[in-house]
């Protein structure tokens, strides 16, 4: 991952912990209601991809330990992984693209009901993304994948040549004087790995995008609604087809790209149809970028504006995130796709110790507050959540008192300790396990391993029932938290 270069190294900072008395007062602590769905606390466990489903999508005996395992620390809400709306084959993440997933997603949902006692209110997040291949080895690129154009003989002045001999031609040239002759694209597609983007006008299946995505998300949002789940967060954030829809960088030309009024036009149609479908007993809000983060990208003006839309709509809530970008993601190794958390808008995605004078915590929260009082000044009470790292109690209370926000989540925290919320709780704040933000799970993540995190997945292996990662180094979930006072 990219680290800025002043690389200033932070400890972690969580301040003070309350007594019992005083969190069981506190906001955090506190009900909020999502549209239909109460919440019994303003607690957030945001979305994260673990990689425990099978190769097929299905949800596994793994799936099922890990979200049992958030439960039992009883968070407000728990957000499931992204998964994905289309039934189409993508490795070991969860999919919902047909009714065979349904089995599996009631299972999960029971058992986050049973593991926390009713508590925790489990959301599902749904996903769309587009094709990307893995970077090429140049002889398999310009033996197999490059189509010869007119451009590619002019520039080598051989408009007679067979086709071998310019994909040879183009092969011999230095890097520099290849980029010449190559388009910008064919460039990519040599250096990064092919990627579809919303823009490909030319491709049937993009230009399609308007009229078959709404239909899938609501497809989707039917069966969560079928599995048990109280609510469906729509992924329009980061590196993926709705969140590029969002970005100023989508200059598609049908109506659903160019201006901001074109750019929200699918990101709502979406949600009109999820709505439509699931009725009025489930909760559908989504989560968009606060800020792209990368050159000519939405800034948080932008997302206030869309913030006040989905509002407008009737959205239940609008959780904030940041970064996480293809645009300036780091070079894959040959055989290795391109992943979007590499370069600096990944960093502002998931900032680590190392970081630069502003330090790692809580980077999201002024514009995460920008975008609450423009709702707020538009008239909607729309709840918004907060997430980028926050590892403390008097953090995220300090946020929902000035007004920041209305829910707090942690991610990182949540993994490196999922009782942290139970513990904050009743008054344990000491017994806290807390996040280092090495970014050891995101290196899991990137290289699509078992999440987990360094400060307990090596602790007493040999308790009994301890499930051990595909390597049989370390265990997948951790140990259990047992109250002592």
């Amino acid at each position: 991952m990219w680290r800025p270069p002043e690389r200033i190294k932070f400890a972690s900072d969580p301040g003070r912990w309350p007594g019992e008395e005083e969190a069981r007062a506190a906001k955090w602590f506190s009900p909020v209601d999502l549209g239909p769905v109460r919440l019994k606390a303003r607690t957030w466990v945001p979305a994260m991809v673990p990689w425990r489903a099978t190769a097929e999508g299905f949800v596994s005996d793994n799936v099922i330990d890990w979200y049992q395992r958030f439960a039992q620390g009883r968070p407000g809400g728990l957000v499931v992984e992204a998964t994905g709306i289309r039934d189409v084959p993508s490795g070991p993440l969860l999919r919902i693209g047909h009714d065979r997933f349904l089995p599996g997603l009631k299972r999960l949902a029971d058992a986050v009901r049973a593991a926390s006692g009713g508590e925790t209110r489990l959301f599902i997040q749904l996903i769309d993304f587009l094709a990307i291949r893995r970077r090429p080895d140049p002889a398999k690129f310009f033996g197999r994948f490059l189509e010869v154009t007119p451009a590619h003989r002019e520039a080598l002045g051989g408009a007679r040549w067979p086709e071998a001999q310019v994909k040879a031609a183009l092969a011999g040239l230095s890097p520099d004087r290849l980029r010449e002759v190559l388009i910008p694209r064919e460039w990519e597609s040599l250096t990064m790995g092919y990627r579809e983007r919303v823009t490909d006008m030319g491709l049937d299946q993009i230009r399609a995008l308007p009229e078959t995505l709404p239909g899938l998300f609501a497809d989707a949002a039917v069966r969560a609604r079928e599995a048990g789940f109280d609510g469906v967060e729509l992924h329009y954030a980061h590196a993926y087809t709705m969140s590029s829809f969002l970005s100023a960088l989508n200059t598609r030309d049908d109506g659903y790209g160019g201006a901001r009024e074109n750019r929200v036009r699918l990101p709502l149609e979406v949600y009109e149809r999820v709505r439509g479908a699931t009725g009025a007993d489930v909760a559908v809000g989504c989560r968009f970028l606060a800020e792209d983060c990368v050159e000519g990208g939405n800034t948080v003006a932008d997302a206030a504006w869309f913030g006040t839309e989905f509002a407008r709509a009737g959205m239940d809530f609008l959780s904030l995130s940041r970064g996480g970008r293809f645009e300036d993601a780091k070079q894959p190794g040959i055989g290795q796709s391109a992943y979007p958390y590499t370069g600096p808008s990944g960093y502002e995605c998931m900032p680590s110790q190392f970081s630069d004078a502003k330090g790692p915590f809580g980077r999201n929260i002024g514009p995460t507050a920008e975008i609450r009082r423009a709702v707020r000044a538009a008239g909607f009470e729309t709840p918004v959540i907060v997430t980028g790292g926050i590892h403390g109690f008097e953090q995220a209370e300090a946020i929902l008192q000035a007004g920041d926000a209305d829910l707090v989540g942690a991610a990182r925290q949540s993994l490196c300790d999922p009782d942290w919320f139970a513990k904050v709780r009743a008054g344990c704040g000491g017994d806290v396990r807390t996040c280092e933000f090495t970014n050891y799970c995101e290196g899991l993540d990137q290289k699509h391993k078992q999440v987990t995190c360094k400060l307990w997945d090596r602790l007493d292996l040999e308790e009994p029932g301890v499930t051990m990662s595909d390597d049989g180094k370390r265990r997948l979930t951790p140990p259990v938290w047992r109250q002592t006072t």
